[in-house]
């Protein structure tokens, strides 16, 4: 028992508490980071799928303005109007003045690559198609197509002559800034 030093165990205080403090700085780090984690997947994930939802809202459109031979309801209004001119009594009320027809967006150009372009958009972006996995593969899938949905789309643009007003990394329309008023007292 002459080996044993009464004050071993106080010396050694100080790197056993060390030892503690790390280990529980380890586990509650684990904690803390899949939280964040979590949290930073959701945010992230929620920009590229609302950006994604922006660019199906656009083809969307771009494809119900693309001319086709003749539209129903189209060739309902020509023949409304026929008959209007025909000799109808300027007293009858025709079924326009009792529910106007909404005001359509012009027919985009004829263009057979513009049609291919928004095929090729509305394709890359339809969410049928997209996969909602975590893992690398779905994720590197949808950011390679999300990347080349916003190619097309700038493509389109530029055949349309529309200009998306966005700042530079997609974070949206920008905003005017606020004007100042000068208040005299």
């Amino acid at each position: 028992m002459a080996n044993e030093d009464p004050f071993e165990d106080i010396l050694n205080l100080e790197e056993q508490f060390y030892q503690e403090g790390y280990q529980q700085g380890e586990e509650d780090g684990a904690r803390a980071g899949l939280v964040e984690g979590r949290g930073l997947g959701l945010e992230k994930g929620f920009q590229k799928f609302f950006e994604s939802g922006k660019l199906y809202g656009r083809a969307i459109v771009w494809a119900n303005r693309l001319p086709t031979t003749a539209k129903p309801s189209q060739q309902q209004e020509k023949r409304a109007k026929s008959t209007d001119e025909a000799g109808t009594s300027s007293s009858q009320t025709t079924s326009d003045e009792i529910s106007p027809q909404p005001e359509r967006l012009p027919d985009l150009p004829r263009n057979a690559r513009l049609e291919k372009h928004i095929t090729t958009l509305y394709a890359l972006v339809e969410s049928e198609s997209l996969s909602t996995e975590n893992t690398d593969e779905a994720v590197n899938d949808f950011d390679d197509r999300l990347k080349r949905a916003q190619g097309k789309a700038k493509i389109i643009e530029g055949l349309v002559g529309e200009r998306h007003h966005a700042k530079e990394g997609g974070k949206g329309p920008e905003s005017p800034a606020p004007s100042k008023v000068k208040l005299d007292m």
